[in-house]
């Protein structure tokens, strides 16, 4: 079994999602449906939404682990901040 590695995998979906940016620009120059268009901007608009949820849940995880081992509050404040900030977008 192999274990799986957060960073590869969030790099993996990048990759896909620029391949989707580039696939979006060729529909405008290749005067696509709008409809087509909106379809694929939705997708890319959730394999973005997916990377920004994974690179966070990782984000939380080494913050809980710090604060464990060192009980700095400003550890969990800028974990709040952070999620604050994201939940925004």
């Amino acid at each position: 079994m192999s274990v799986k590695n957060p960073k590869t995998d969030i790099i993996n979906r990048l990759k896909r999602i620029e391949g989707q940016i580039r696939g979006l620009q060729n529909m405008i120059v290749n005067e696509r449906g709008c409809s087509e268009i909106l379809t694929q901007l939705s997708a890319v608009k959730g394999a973005i939404n997916k990377v920004s949820e994974e690179i966070m849940k990782e984000y939380t995880k080494s913050c809980l682990i710090e604060y464990e081992q060192t009980k700095d509050e400003k550890i969990l404040d800028d974990l709040i901040e952070t999620i604050s900030k994201f939940r925004e977008i």
